[in-house]
C-alpha cells in the first residue's frame, strides 16, 4: 500500500502525491507537501537527506 513517508497515511486515507526522489518513487500527502517546500530540516529522520534541502525562499 502506498504511504505518505512522512505521516504514513495511506492512498485510502487521503490522495497521494508521487514524487521521484534519489532515483525512487515516493509519496506524499497534501498536508505534509508544505514541509517539504517551506521546511524540510523537518523531514530529517524521514528523508534521507533532507538536512541538505533548501526551503524554497532560499533557493
Amino acid at each position: 500500500m502506498k504511504t505518505c513517508f512522512n505521516c504514513n497515511s495511506t492512498e485510502n486515507d487521503i490522495p497521494l502525491i508521487e514524487l521521484t526522489y534519489q532515483e525512487k518513487k515516493i509519496f506524499i500527502c497534501p498536508g505534509c507537501v508544505p514541509k517539504l517546500i517551506h521546511n524540510p530540516g523537518t523531514l530529517v529522520g524521514t528523508l534521507p537527506g533532507a538536512e541538505n534541502l533548501k526551503p524554497a525562499d532560499e533557493v
